[in-house]
């Protein structure tokens, strides 16, 4: 199967952060370390993510793009407190390969318009952070801090009349959980979706990945806790300078069930079905 694996690098005040439900972030490492063994593993593509950036209305992330792009020769998509076209193009200028917009596409839908019209569909994916209420899957914006309006199908079918390139959907329900990805929602984006896209929150097994290719067809699967978890050993160092919730690290204890899955493993076993 030609499915990307992408490893999915949440990133606060410059340090690999991972939370569940999008909530509770510890810091795990230095992101660059990260994205260097991803690369070498064998990564599709790297995602990062400014998680605070829409919140303090702020982007961070241009001066890591940077420093990555000399080391590791992978797509990268990135995304968080994007607002308008130039920020756009200073990200692209960075090294990133493609962006993605979720705060700023709904606040304005108009910058979908915008940014393909001037960079092109394949530059801009959309994403939709989505969580279940009442038996409806209700988007939310600012890494899931805030609620909307939008509905999941609606605002798919407005996005991609608008021209999106791609689509990435967390489950703010399984993410960070180990749990898989949600498979009714997985069912939802395959009968809805017309465009590529990429799931991401929860997965933490093959057979997980295994259970979300019967109901679906993803062009990629996002990745954050089940790699981060399995490298920490060889990405952190006692020397490594981080701030914020550094406990975690310090304990140097396993989290959950995490730290089996590999990059490799996914890949050899998805060129076999």
């Amino acid at each position: 199967m030609n499915i990307r694996i992408i490893p999915k690098l949440d990133i606060k005040n410059h340090n690999l952060v991972k939370g569940i439900n999008l909530e509770g972030l510890r810091v795990l490492g230095n992101p660059r370390k990260f994205a260097e063994t991803y690369y070498k593993e064998g990564a599709d593509e790297i995602i990062y993510h400014d998680v605070v950036a829409s919140l303090y209305q702020r982007n961070n992330l241009t001066s890591l793009i940077k420093n990555t792009s000399e080391n590791i020769f992978l797509p990268m998509l990135v995304g968080g407190g994007i607002k308008d076209v130039n920020e756009v193009e200073a990200i692209l200028k960075s090294g990133a390969d493609r962006i993605f917009l979720n705060t700023a596409a709904i606040d304005n839908p108009k910058i979908i318009d915008d940014i393909v019209k001037k960079f092109g569909s394949s530059t801009l994916v959309v994403s939709l952070e989505v969580i279940k209420s009442d038996n409806k899957f209700i988007c939310r914006k600012d890494f899931g801090r805030e609620e909307t309006t939008k509905e999941l199908v609606s605002w798919i079918k407005e996005v991609e009349m608008r021209g999106a390139g791609e689509i990435i959907i967390t489950s703010i329900d399984t993410d960070g959980t180990g749990l898989g990805f949600d498979l009714v929602l997985a069912e939802k984006l395959s009968k809805n979706l017309k465009v590529p896209y990429i799931v991401n929150g929860g997965i933490s097994s093959i057979k997980q990945i295994d259970d979300l290719l019967n109901c679906s067809n993803p062009s990629g699967i996002a990745i954050g806790s089940a790699l981060h978890y399995s490298y920490i050993d060889q990405s952190f160092k006692k020397k490594d300078s981080l701030d914020g919730n550094i406990d975690f690290l310090k304990k140097n204890k396993n989290y959950r069930n995490f730290g089996k899955l590999k990059i490799s493993n996914i890949k050899n076993h998805l060129k076999k079905n």
